[in-house]
C-alpha cells in the first residue's frame, strides 16, 4: 500500500491530525519539562568553574540556551514553509509558516531576556552591542516584522507572498548569529558572550540543558498546530467541510 504524503497538504486533512497530535506533544512537553528542571536544580554542581567562575545563577542557562537554540531552529522551519509555499503555491505550508512565527518570536523574546538577567551578575551588564547579542535582536525584529507584515495585508494570499519573501531575506541572520558565537577566530570577535562548545560542558549539565531543549521543541509542536488549527478555521470558513464541523460542534 502507497501513502499519499500529497493528501495531508490539503487543510482539511491536516486539521484533524494536529488535533490528535497536540495532547501528546503537550504530555512530552510537561514531563521533559520535569526531566529537565529536577535535574538542572538538583543533579548539577552549585557553581561554574572555569575562566569565568558563576554561582547558582549559571542555572538560568537551562532556559537561556534551548531558547536561543529553538529561536533559530525555528526561523528555519518558517523560511522552509514559506519556500514551500511559493514553489507549489500550496495554502497549508503559508498557514504553518504563520502559526511558527509567533512561538519562534516568543522563544527569541525569552533568549534575550534570560540573558540579560545572566549578564548582568556574570559580566555586570544587561546589554552590550555586540554581534552576538545583536544579530539575536535583530533575528527578534524579524519575526516582528513578519508577524506584522503579514498582519497589514487584507488580502491573505499577497500577504503570504511577501511576508514569505521577507521572511527567506531574512535567514542570512541565521548564519550570522552562528558564527558570531562561533568565531573562527576570537581576536576578531571580542565579546561577552563565551563561545559554544559542548564537548566542554559537564555530562550532566549538557543532559539538562538538552533535556530543556527537547521540551521547547515538544512544545513548539503543540502551540504550532493549536494556532494552526485556529488558522485552517478562519481561512476556510467558507468551505463546506468547516461549516459542516462547526455545526455538529455545536449540536454536540
Amino acid at each position: 500500500m502507497t501513502l499519499n504524503w500529497f493528501k495531508f497538504a490539503s487543510p482539511a486533512s491536516f486539521y484533524p491530525i494536529a488535533g490528535r497530535l497536540i495532547p501528546v506533544f503537550w504530555i512530552l512537553t510537561l514531563l521533559l519539562l520535569a526531566i529537565g528542571l529536577y535535574w538542572g536544580f538538583f543533579e548539577t554542581a552549585s557553581k561554574l568553574g572555569g575562566s569565568n567562575p558563576q554561582k547558582e545563577y549559571y542555572r538560568i542557562i537551562f532556559i537561556h540556551v534551548p531558547s536561543a537554540w529553538m529561536s533559530m531552529w525555528l526561523y528555519i522551519v518558517l523560511v522552509g514553509w514559506a519556500a514551500i509555499g511559493l514553489v507549489f503555491n500550496t495554502r497549508l505550508s503559508f498557514m504553518m509558516a504563520n502559526a511558527v512565527a509567533p512561538t519562534g518570536a516568543i522563544f527569541t523574546f525569552l533568549a534575550l531576556w534570560t540573558g540579560a538577567f545572566w549578564g548582568r551578575p556574570s559580566w555586570g551588564t544587561y546589554w552590550d552591542w555586540d554581534p552576538r547579542l545583536t544579530s539575536e535582536l535583530v533575528l527578534f525584529f524579524l519575526y516582528i516584522g513578519y508577524i506584522a507584515l503579514h498582519s497589514a495585508i487584507d488580502d491573505t494570499r499577497r500577504a503570504d507572498r511577501a511576508s514569505a519573501l521577507l521572511a527567506i531575506v531574512g535567514l542570512i541572520m541565521v548564519p550570522v548569529i552562528f558564527w558570531s558565537i562561533n568565531c573562527p577566530d576570537p581576536n576578531q570577535c571580542a565579546a561577552l558572550h563565551q563561545r559554544s562548545n559542548l564537548t566542554r560542558i559537564d555530562g550532566n549539565i549538557l543532559f539538562s540543558m538538552l533535556t530543556m531543549t527537547l521540551a521547547f521543541w515538544m512544545y513548539g509542536f503543540a502551540a504550532t498546530f493549536m494556532r494552526l488549527r485556529s488558522i485552517i478555521l478562519t481561512r476556510e470558513a467558507e468551505n463546506t467541510w468547516v461549516q459542516e464541523l462547526l455545526n455538529a460542534r455545536r449540536q454536540a
